[in-house]
């Protein structure tokens, strides 16, 4: 059996004879590749969020962790070379991969990859340790203000949520932080839970989880999360204007060539999948804010947060911000 030879009513016809149609979709086991180690919020995540796909889809889904620079490893994989019969998808992190697209010399950005469905929000959050003499968003701030660049803020990368977030309250505040990025979510928490930084910006989720062993001082977001914090102020409670550009959406693509009749399957299966009341119940166990799109406000989405950071990233050298990272 050779080439393709032709589509024929959403069937693809082999030169040798043999046709295979798209409704048969799947009849093999679905490889989603996490970009961050496992025990991470992503792969937390993913792995229940996946949970149901042998019901919702007919054939289960696979977590394969490819971890490393900041998620670019593992989308970088998938564009590279993942199958475009829509067998290789991956877990996205948005404001992330498009973040890294804009800065880096990455082999994905917009153009070469697809929306599936959206399962997760996770804002960022302000976090220092639970011995930490600051108490307040304030607090913060106004020891920033007297040491510029003394305070160290830990987060999970360069240009992703947490970075971000960090950028966003340099520019309201006025301050002059010093950001520490890490291989992950879970080194930057440890950071902030061994002292090796003053504060870190963190996801929610994670946070929630180890909140006895931290102060969460604000939420970057434009509403309080009154089902997990609802203590915590918003930073624009707080008087400082941020927004929820860091927040960290998370969901499923595929690179582009996969078919419309298989991307809308694998949509509106991951849909159903991510509205299941057992796999809402145990997200929500885990401190997992929820929020379902499918594609077409998924697209959307995207390209909001592509134009918001063109414009932050505006003047930034990807090259002195590792340069500073390292003598960190």
């Amino acid at each position: 059996m050779t080439l393709l030879a032709g589509m024929v009513s959403g069937t693809l016809v082999l030169a040798g004879g043999t046709a295979w149609a798209a409704e048969d979709f799947p009849t093999n086991p679905i490889n989603v590749i996490v970009s961050y180690s496992a025990g991470g919020a992503t792969d937390f995540q993913a792995r229940i969020a996946t949970s149901k796909a042998e019901e919702y889809l007919g054939e289960p889904m696979v977590i394969v962790n490819r971890p490393g620079a900041g998620g670019q490893v593992g989308w970088n994989y998938l564009v590279q070379n993942g199958r475009d019969e829509g067998y290789d998808i991956a877990a996205y992190n948005v404001p992330h991969f498009i973040a890294q697209s804009q800065m880096y010399d990455t082999h994905y950005n917009l153009d070469n990859l697809e929306p599936i469905a959206n399962w997760g929000v996770d804002p960022a959050v302000l976090i220092v340790g639970r011995d930490s003499p600051f108490d307040t968003i304030d607090d913060l701030v106004e020891y920033a203000k007297e040491n510029p660049g003394r305070v160290t803020v830990s987060g999970a990368g360069l240009f992703v949520g947490h970075h971000i977030a960090t950028l966003q309250l340099e520019n309201e505040a006025g301050i002059e932080l010093r950001y520490v990025p890490t291989s992950g979510g879970v080194d930057a928490l440890r950071f902030v839970q061994g002292g090796q930084v003053m504060a870190g910006f963190n996801n929610l989720s994670d946070a929630y989880r180890s909140q006895d062993r931290l102060k969460i001082l604000g939420i970057a977001d434009l509403e309080r999360d009154e089902e997990f914090l609802p203590d915590v102020p918003t930073f624009q409670e707080a008087g400082y204007d941020i927004d929820d550009s860091s927040v960290n959406f998370r969901g499923l693509m595929t690179r582009s060539g996969v078919s419309e009749e298989i991307l809308d399957k694998l949509s509106e299966g991951a849909v159903a999948m991510f509205n299941d009341e057992e796999v809402q119940a145990q997200l929500k166990d885990g401190g997992s804010p929820m929020r379902v799109m499918g594609r077409d406000e998924l697209s959307e989405m995207w390209q909001e947060r592509h134009d918001y950071l063109e414009e932050l990233f505006a003047g930034l050298d990807p090259e002195e911000l590792e340069e500073a990272a390292e003598e960190d």
